[in-house]
């Protein structure tokens, strides 16, 4: 499967890179794109934050400007709203929707919603086995090297393949975490009466496209571990 120092297993990097590149250029675009889609009533990103927020009976959490281009984030630590620059103050449909989204993950955190607190609780395990997995991978790919009889190695591989899977593992909670803050955000918005059916249509492509990008780093991972797996198992062979 390797030949002369070849890896054809790289080609699942490229994919994934390829993937994820794609799904950021898209979310960039589209954001651009209904940036310059005003909505009707100038409601500005903060304050369509603001009207999700109050929709789900939320009044506790504060919403701040921070510097960056679509840095936008909900802090639960400190409760906060943190819109980047191009999104606080913007009255375009593409930022009311990323505003409305991040006010989202504020009512599912209130709300007790289930994945969230899923997420939250995995957080440290899967920070954790990140760090390990490449570690753990290499020195195994290095015994197997020098030490091609003996089984720690290819333990400590496999190993490493099974903490790296703990971000698949996250990934994969995160997905429906992201599509369940879009659609509370959504509906609050179409259930403010604020927004016309060609604003609200916009708000949501912005954060379809958002979304993928979601998708693309879980695949992008996916590809990852096959990789690992291969190599592993080509290895493993050899051995």
């Amino acid at each position: 499967m390797f030949y002369y120092g070849f890896d054809p297993t790289y080609f699942l990097v490229l994919i994934g890179l390829v993937i994820t590149l794609g799904a950021s250029l898209l979310v960039k675009s589209t954001f651009a794109k209904y940036s310059s889609l005003i909505t009707s009533r100038r409601i500005t990103g903060a304050m369509a934050a603001e009207e999700v927020l109050h929709s789900g009976g939320v009044y506790d959490v504060s919403i701040n400007r921070i510097a960056g281009q679509l840095t936008d984030n909900f802090n639960p630590q400190t409760n906060k709203i943190n819109l980047s620059e191009s999104v606080h103050d913007s009255a375009s449909a593409a930022a009311v929707g990323v505003a409305a989204h991040e006010a989202g993950h504020a009512l599912q955190y209130a709300s007790g919603y289930s994945l969230i607190k899923i997420r939250t609780a995995i957080i440290p395990v899967c920070n954790i086995s990140s760090t390990l997995a490449t570690p753990l991978f290499i020195i195994g790919l290095l015994m197997t090297s020098y030490i091609p009889e003996g089984t720690v190695g290819t333990t400590l591989m496999y190993t490493g393949i099974l903490a790296f899977s703990t971000a698949v593992l996250f990934q994969l909670v995160t997905l429906p975490v992201e599509f369940n803050a879009s659609n509370r955000a959504i509906e609050a918005l179409t259930a403010s009466g604020n927004f016309t059916s060609d604003e609200l249509d916009a708000a949501r492509k912005v954060l379809r496209a958002a979304a993928l990008t979601y998708v693309a780093g879980l695949a992008a991972s996916l590809l990852q571990v096959l990789r690992l797996v291969l190599i592993a198992n080509n290895r493993r062979g050899r051995n």
